[in-house]
């Protein structure tokens, strides 16, 4: 392998036919320099970046055609055979060149102290045959001048005014703004922030690629992003349309240590803001504290401290061994104004590999010297460890020292390993880095057996690598959507909108958010600019949508309308409305929900629209509470009943309104049940309303006017009327007028169904009604006016004996504990006597069939109904266990035809209920615990006292005491002292008999129908 001669002494340290254009930035000197270049018939040009190269060789090849362009870097090479002008990094440049030309961009770097000493030997040694230039800083000039005796100097000033705006907060820069920071880091925070607040970042990384750096500068320069984040890089000749540089930092690593910038390095990057002959700011941002005015003042007039010393290292190595290479880079500078450079990374490997006994017996000679420090040249790309840096250098040289070639194998090891572009921005620029170094090593010459293979296999991973770089950074930092919504709106253009069947709002094709009915909601990811920028665009787009969405709503059926259990009004699926309480309780209003564009009379025909189905709503599942208000049939007592169930959301404790429902007579009760009503032994209510539906709508409205949608319970009782459970476990917590609203009512721990309830009276009022010795013993019958509990009792309640314990003393039944053997005993004895009596009868009979058989329904139904048909006797038949809550009359039996349809669920709770006693076999009790005792009820004696609170937390029952004492007014009747109260004797009275009142018989009633029928039998 053939090497210069390093130690020929080159020519005198002279400045003839050189010219320094020197300046500040913005003046226009790289543009001369190429101007003068392809005015020669050969040339050669130096720049500071890869990036750089990369951009002046597409205008050289712009000006000349690329068949005479070369570009040479460190890992990139192309060179068409006539080609007659070179673009090179300066590293790349050779130390000599026999052209016309020689031009080496940003010569201030010769003072840079890791990469200075290769600028100063270009400077110093490369020349061009008629005409070389160094292009840099004013502070060269006095440096220049004095090493280069004869030099001819020409300053240029800058082509625009460049002014310091101090600090701003970084989501307040301005657009076309770059912000300055020194590490990966704290380029990515900025990037993040940005891209947050104002749509997206372009991102410039000394690590980057020359091709991924290219298309971040590419997307920034278009306008797709308005900033751009960086690293010092920009300040190195990169043409930027920058309008400010804002620096989010002010310290960095220089490869030693971490220091502040210098005043001449703050106005290199500074003077990246303006270009050509518009005028650029600089300024501070993020934590970095304002400038000083002094600092100020030098970096807007361009004044800096002079260069008073280069870098340097010796060009002429001693390959005689690697002391000796090792010493002659340790020679002085021969000349003052040079001062000897740090040792570079290239030296550090060098000073690894010698301490490796095989790498000096390799190195035996001087070839093989100048091979292993051909090999140190190597570039860390990846800036690692020296010491790992230097087992790849070593390697390398082993394979070159060997076989004359590195090993196909390990190369292609490498390779392999940097293939991937899977994985995050770290990983992918980590992996550039990687192949970049066997980028470098398959441009040598002679290092690889198939250079020119490795060479396209490298730059193809690279590419590959570079792109996918590129769409992460893309990805990270820039909503497309947002600069493309903003490019249109600087434009005052229109953006074409689309809106799918769903609501999705599609702007120029990008996602910015949904319509829900006459609301527009922005993409939840929006934020900063991007949020105004969607919304703006939105509302540009959609002016028109509003007025013709208002149109359809206004013309929509019901059945495209919902109201929500919450209060929601839907239409076809999306929240147009909602209700908030009204004057009236079934008259709320609507509120609209919907931006402010619906206005005028678009917004009228929505408002008109929901009002009409909120009110179709209410009078189609409230129809019965409705009709009770409004009707114009009923009069007196009737009337103020009426009014009592509209007021109390329909159903009423009969305890309350005992005295109205004595005082109306049959017409005015079937009035009330031609409207629903149904007459209870426990309850006046109206059937219809104990369903889910009108339950649901029932409950909001008393929310609605109790402001109580966010009590616990809300929504939950429906739902278990939903489910068809005639009895729930209440809970402490939950508003208790929601389980009233529902149709239960709370009895001990457990809330039963009112409709249910009544079945139960029916269960007990034979059970009541049934005397020893008139026939056989009902289910649950005891001694006549007691009984006990079945099973079929608990069955339809859903509960256990316990609960049952508790339901029936709410009802106001009082129980008497009984040994359980002696109530079997007792029930036995009953059954035997009804069976002999029984077996006597039939005998007496002899055969006879009477005209309705003994134990058909009918007549069962009118042995137990017909005592009670209606009227006075009925209503005093019913008053006593209303008022002690005893049932004794049948006043449900007339309103079976209203009976609730799910009615069959009931026993179907879904707790079990456990086995009341069974008094046959109550005394077979194990031995080893002795048997519970049967709980006999009776019930309950009057006492005449009203229960304190009665009714709290019932909606439905609230009001009742001031109501039944307007009624005993209306109807003249003083109060009633103890002494008037049924079952009280006063002392030494005589007892009298109750006087039997005349039925009076209801038209309406069935029971007419069974004593016509009757009647008809008889005869």
């Amino acid at each position: 392998m053939n090497f210069q001669n390093q130690n020929a002494s080159p020519r005198s340290l002279s400045g003839r036919n050189v010219t320094a254009i020197l300046g500040p930035t913005n003046t226009g000197k790289t543009h001369l320099a190429i101007e003068r270049m392809v005015a020669h018939s050969s040339g050669i040009i130096g720049l500071p970046l890869r990036l750089l190269a990369r951009e002046v060789y597409t205008r050289v090849v712009a000006k000349v055609g690329e068949q005479h362009v070369a570009l040479i870097t460190g890992e990139e090479k192309i060179s068409p055979p006539g080609a007659r002008f070179s673009v090179c990094t300066v590293e790349a440049m050779p130390r000599e060149a026999d052209v016309a030309f020689v031009a080496i961009d940003e010569v201030q770097l010769a003072a840079d102290l890791e990469r200075g000493h290769i600028f100063t030997d270009r400077i110093l040694h490369l020349r061009g045959r008629e005409e070389t230039l160094l292009l840099g800083a004013g502070t060269m000039r006095g440096i220049l001048e004095k090493l280069l005796p004869g030099l001819s100097v020409i300053t240029r000033p800058r082509m625009s005014v460049l002014t310091y705006s101090g600090s701003r907060k970084i989501t307040r820069l301005p657009r076309r703004s770059a912000i300055v920071a020194f590490s990966s880091d704290e380029v990515y925070a900025i990037g993040e922030l940005i891209r947050r607040q104002r749509g997206g970042v372009a991102v410039v990384l000394g690590a980057l690629s020359p091709r991924t750096r290219n298309a971040q500068v590419a997307l920034y320069q278009s306008g797709d992003v308005d900033y751009l984040v960086a690293t010092d890089a920009i300040g190195m000749g990169l043409n930027l349309d920058v309008d400010h540089v804002a620096f989010a930092q002010n310290r960095k690593f220089d490869g030693f240590q971490y220091r502040d910038l210098n005043p001449a390095e703050l106005g290199q990057i500074a003077g990246r803001a303006g270009r050509h002959l518009r005028d650029g700011t600089f300024g501070v941002t993020g934590q970095v504290d304002p400038l000083a005015d002094e600092l100020v003042h030098r970096i807007e007039a361009h004044e800096f401290d002079p260069v008073k010393v280069l870098q340097w290292r010796t060009a002429a190595f001693d390959f005689s061994s690697i002391d000796a290479l090792r010493a002659s880079l340790d020679m002085p500078p021969p000349v003052e104004g040079l001062t000897r450079a740090l040792p570079a990374a290239d030296a550090k490997v060098l000073e690894f590999l010698s301490r490796d006994e095989d790498i000096r017996k390799l190195a035996n000679g001087r070839e093989r010297v100048g091979l292993l420090w051909e090999a140190c040249v190597l570039p860390d790309y990846r800036r690692i460890a020296p010491a790992q840096h230097a087992e790849i250098v070593g390697a390398v040289f082993s394979d070159l020292a060997r076989m004359g070639h590195v090993d196909e194998d390990y190369m292609a090891e490498q390779v392999k390993r940097a293939s991937s572009t899977e994985g995050d921005i770290d990983t992918l620029s980590q992996r550039i880095a990687q192949i970049r170094t066997w980028t470098f090593v398959s441009h040598r010459p002679g290092w690889l057996a198939n250079a020119t293979h490795w060479q396209e296999k490298t730059r193809e991973i690279e590419d590959s690598l570079s792109d996918a770089l590129h769409e992460r950074l893309t990805k990270r930092f820039v909503d497309r959507r947002t600069s493309v919504l903003m490019k249109r709106l600087r434009e005052n253009a229109m953006p074409e909108a689309e809106i799918s069947p769903v609501g999705e709002v599609l702007v120029e094709g990008h996602h910015v958010g949904e319509m829900l009915g006459f609301r527009f909601t922005a993409d939840r990811s929006a934020e900063g600019e991007d949020a105004r920028a969607v919304k703006a665009a939105a509302q540009k787009a959609l002016a028109a949508e509003f007025e013709t969405r208002a149109e359809r709503f206004a013309s929509s059926g019901n059945g495209d309308l919902a109201l929500d259990s919450d209060g929601l009004l839907r239409w076809l699926g999306q929240p147009v409305g909602t209700l908030v309480a009204g004057d009236d309780a079934l008259k709320p209003r609507v509120v609209l929900l919907a931006d402010e564009q619906l206005t005028g009379p678009a917004r009228d025909k929505v408002a008109a629209r929901a009002e009409r189905f909120v009110s179709y709503q209410i009078e189609s599942l409230l129809k019965p509470l409705v009709d009770l208000r409004n009707t114009e049939s009923l009069s007196g007592m009737a009337r103020g009943i009426a009014f009592q169930l509209a007021e109390n959301f329909g159903v009423l404790n009969r305890r309350n309104v005992a005295e109205d429902v004595r005082a109306l007579d049959q017409d005015a009760r079937a009035s009330l049940r031609r409207l629903g009503v149904r007459f209870g032994a426990y309850h006046i209510f109206v059937p219809a309303l104990i369903k889910p539906a009108p339950a649901g709508l029932l409950t909001l409205l008393w929310a609605l006017i109790n402001d109580a949608k966010d009590k616990p319970g809300y929504g939950d009782v429906v739902n278990a009327l939903a489910a068809g459970r005639t009895s729930i476990v209440t809970d402490p917590t939950f508003e208790k007028a929601f389980y009233g609203l529902a149709g239960y009512r709370n009895l001990g721990r457990r809330a039963v169904r009112v409709d249910i309830l009544e079945r139960l009276a029916d269960l007990i009022r034979p059970a009541l009604s049934w005397k020893p010795g008139a026939g056989a013993r009902p289910e649950g019958g005891y001694d006549g006016g007691a009984f006990v509990v079945t099973p079929a009792m608990m069955s339809i309640l859903g509960a256990t004996a316990d609960d049952m314990e508790a339901i029936l003393k709410g009802l106001g039944y009082r129980g008497e504990p009984k040994p359980a053997d002696e109530v079997a005993a007792h029930l036995k004895a009953l059954d035997e006597t009804a069976s002999q009596t029984e077996t006597a009868q039939k005998a007496q009979s002899d055969g006879a069939v009477e005209p309705v058989a003994e134990g058909s329904d009918t007549a069962a139904h009118k042995e137990t109904a017909e005592p009670d048909v209606d009227g006075a006797a009925a209503a005093d038949a019913v008053e006593a266990p209303v008022e002690n809550a005893a049932p004794a009359a049948d006043p449900s039996k007339p309103d079976a035809e209203n009976a609730e349809p799910d009615a069959e669920n009931a026993g179907k709770d879904e707790e079990p209920a456990s086995e009341a006693p069974d008094a046959g076999a109550s005394g077979a009790a194990g031995e080893e615990e002795e048997p519970k005792p049967v709980i006999i009820w009776r019930q309950a004696r009057f006492d005449g006292r009203k229960r304190h609170g009665a009714g709290k937390g019932n909606p439905r029952q609230q009001g009742r005491g001031r109501q039944e004492r307007d009624g005993a007014q209306k109807r003249g009747k003083p109060p009633r002292k103890d002494g008037d109260k049924p079952g009280f004797k006063r002392k030494g009275a005589p007892h009298r008999p109750r006087e039997e009142r005349p039925a009076r018989i209801d038209p309406d009633s069935p029971f007419a129908k069974l004593a016509a029928l009757k009647d008809q039998l008889k005869k």
